[in-house]
């Protein structure tokens, strides 16, 4: 199996799907959405077989494939996973499929064409799926890229209110970040020994200065992407403009380009330059927990304020990157992967929300529970999940950040707990706020609201709860696959964990 295309076929699979649904008749809007169904599910499959075929203990990067591309370059079509990329990979083919089945009533007919939103959402899939797979350095960027096109029209196109504002501050963002980028891509090309062969390219030599600047040209990129602060502020006004199951793609999986980036990417080619800028990083983590937690307490928009609650969660990601411990690296990715889960179905349930009441105002709501107690009961469960309550995923994952930071930084894991007292803030006021308390009269009027969960609806966030609840008990089966790309990551860095303290005995 391990020479099976896994990586090519799953990459090209959702384009090739985005164009057979972007050509079906515009009149036959159920067509378009079951079709897109289908093909999503089957690569949702194909991602879970290949998650069976990896070998754990096996080598670092597997399903390796290459293709000549640009032989003047050196740059090929090359593709391989580690453990860091396989669990990406499989939170994208999870949530596609998902996220489409929630969207089914996103994409006015009257207004805009069903099939072309729904073609977007594969498009989206594919970029995503390549930018994860891309073991070219060349090619990693041109996905990168490409991702923005498919949100934007998202965005632009289907969103809410200030729609276009969003899509255009969102594209102009990411345009300068990959600006950034691509000048450090030719700079590591021309230095590197002209090759975009990551594996090639960790063998290069580099002098202290142009390491530096390398490293700033990917890292401001891609922390614009994750996004980490000051470079957020293009998240919120995206996440609140954007249909809900678009924003569940892009604060669950696109951000995560942005952490993934620096663990592939910056890490591993520049480990003079990760340690030299470590101490930054940290700062800006912890800037960014605590700023964006505050930012969140304080909004009246539901989409915003989960927006913010994903900068803050981005600082635990930071945090754990640049502790440089495999515990700290290990609960990062995990929480990257965690994250995905626990935002997206929150994301989904405000989504819910919305499409009952018209609005994404927790104003306009309150008491909602005692119209709607199962929906508010998922929307409960989603947000104790996002400020990592103990049983869930996330927990883990913050655990494990804060408890592989402390060994190396107490100070900055002291600092990034008061995170978690903000976020139970935040979370409880929001629920409380949204379904709890007094009934608002108005909600008795409006149509949407007297009608609780679908089987529809259901079936979206049922396997999301599962995996929170089976994951935040028995997160071994993720943690076996990404602990040996940690570890090797950390090695690139030259970092190894510190030795566990041993106390004299006392006489």
């Amino acid at each position: 199996m391990s020479d099976f295309p896994f990586l090519s076929i799953l990459t090209g699979a959702p384009l090739v799907g985005a164009l057979v649904v972007a050509f079906l008749p515009r009149a036959k809007p159920e067509l378009a959405k079951r079709v897109a169904l289908i093909w999503s599910v089957a690569v949702a499959v194909l991602a879970v077989v290949m998650w069976i075929a990896y070998d754990a203990g096996g080598e670092r990067f597997q399903f390796r494939e290459s293709y000549t591309w640009i032989p003047a370059w050196d740059a090929r079509f090359t593709f391989a996973v580690d453990g860091i990329a396989l669990v990406m990979l499989l939170l994208i083919a999870i949530l596609v499929p998902l996220v489409i089945l929630a969207s089914w009533h996103d994409a006015d007919a009257s207004k805009r064409s069903v099939p072309v939103y729904f073609a977007l959402l594969l498009a989206l899939e594919s970029t995503m799926l390549g930018v994860f797979s891309a073991a070219d350095v060349f090619l990693f960027y041109v996905f990168f890229e490409i991702m923005l096109v498919p949100m934007y029209f998202l965005i632009g196109s289907y969103g809410g209110h200030q729609r276009q504002y969003a899509a255009v501050k969102f594209f102009l963002y990411s345009l300068v970040g990959g600006l950034f980028m691509l000048a450090a891509v030719i700079g590591l090309w021309v230095l590197g020994g002209k090759t975009f062969d990551w594996q090639q390219l960790l063998s290069a030599d580099f002098s202290t200065g142009t390491e530096r600047w390398l490293f700033l040209g990917f890292f401001v990129a891609f922390a614009i992407k994750a996004p980490f602060f000051p470079f957020h502020t293009w998240l919120p006004d995206a996440g609140g403009a954007a249909p809900a199951g678009s924003a569940a793609l892009l604060v669950g999986v696109l951000d995560k380009v942005g952490t993934f980036g620096i663990l592939r990417y910056c890490l591993p080619l520049f480990p003079e330059a990760s340690r030299w800028f470590a101490p930054y990083a940290l700062a800006i983590a912890l800037i960014g927990i605590i700023y964006a937690a505050l930012l969140a307490v304080g909004q009246n928009d539901l989409k915003r304020l989960v927006s913010y609650t994903s900068i803050a969660h981005f600082g635990f990601i930071g945090i754990g990157i640049f502790a440089f411990t495999t515990q700290a690296g290990t609960g990062a990715v995990l929480y990257m992967v965690n994250h995905g889960l626990a935002t997206g179905l929150l994301f989904l349930v405000v989504g819910m929300f919305v499409a009952r009441r018209g609005s994404a105002l927790v104003s306009d709501f309150g008491g909602a529970g005692k119209l709607v107690p199962l929906l508010a009961g998922v929307l409960f469960f989603a947000g104790l999940a996002s400020l990592a309550l103990p049983g869930t995923a996330p927990f883990i994952s913050e655990f494990l950040v804060l408890v592989g930071t402390f060994t190396v930084n107490k100070t900055v894991a002291v600092i990034a707990t008061a995170g978690i007292i903000l976020a139970a803030a935040y979370v409880l006021w929001m629920v409380q706020r949204t379904t709890q308390g007094t009934l608002n009269p108005a909600l008795s009027t409006v149509d949407g609201m007297r009608r609780d969960m679908t089987i529809r609806e259901k079936v979206v966030v049922a396997p999301l709860i599962l995996l929170l609840l089976l994951l935040g008990f028995y997160p071994k089966p993720v943690t076996d696959v990404i602990n040996p790309a940690v570890q090797a990551t950390m090695q690139d860095v030259d970092k190894s964990d510190p030795a566990p303290a041993v106390q004299e005995a006392s006489r």
